[in-house]
């Protein structure tokens, strides 16, 4: 079974994503108790794109976060490093552009989007600078950055409850649903590692982005960052 490291390997973590593909959005269902689909309906929300508009959703994955923006009329380029997602994703929506991109070299020209966006994938990046600034050469003057990732609980009590749990229930669920419950060892370890909200912050806008904000999500489980390219 595939087993990324926090080194960050692209051609291991890749691999992982590949060998979970198939269960990777009932495993999120189940391990978030659903909450995941209230997370990925406030990124929609904080994108706010309109019927017309172009956006990347880079770490797309199977096309769950793409699915809404394309109901919504939105011009929407799935796109993922993982083949093995995006052909679980070509097979279950087979009306969307899938297309193979790494955040750190995007195959697209200077200002091709409205807005860009990535729902828990910067955290498996191998160089979040280099990403969040390829992010922001792609975007048109003015357009939006929105990341939707995992943070750091701001009760202090209940952040350490809720590690006690990525790192003993998380890979325990895993096994049930998975087929690579060893991945959800490293996908908890790389939840932990993560920096909080106000760093991840800071680094948006040392990459180029102005105007850089962010809302808690369930208690800061989640943190939804958003920015603007001047």
């Amino acid at each position: 079974m595939s087993r990324a490291t926090l080194e960050k390997d692209p051609s291991q973590v890749a691999a992982m994503f590949d060998e979970v593909a198939d269960a990777y959005d009932l495993t999120n269902d189940v391990l978030t108790g659903g909450i995941d689909r209230l997370w990925r309906r406030a990124t929609v929300a904080a994108i706010g794109a309109k019927a017309g508009d172009i956006v990347l959703d880079i770490a797309a994955g199977t096309g769950t976060s793409s699915e809404p923006l394309a109901a919504a009329g939105v011009h929407v380029i799935p796109a993922d490093f993982s083949l093995g997602m995006l052909r679980v994703g070509v097979r279950r929506r087979p009306e969307l552009a899938f297309t193979a991109a790494d955040a750190t070299r995007l195959p697209f020209a200077d200002g091709s989007f409205d807005a860009v966006t990535m729902s828990f994938g910067l955290r498996n990046v191998v160089d979040v600078t280099t990403a969040l600034a390829e992010f922001a050469r792609v975007t048109k003057p003015g357009g939006r950055l929105v990341i939707c990732e995992f943070s750091a609980p701001t009760n202090g009590p209940f952040r350490r409850v809720y590690t006690e749990y990525l790192m003993r229930a998380l890979p325990a669920v895993a096994k049930r649903v998975s087929s690579s419950p060893d991945s959800y060892v490293y996908l908890a370890e790389s939840i932990r590692a993560w920096p909080a909200q106000r760093e991840l912050a800071s680094m948006v806008a040392q990459a180029g982005w102005s105007a850089v904000q962010w809302r808690n999500l369930s208690g800061g489980i989640v943190a939804l960052h958003r920015a603007v390219k001047a």
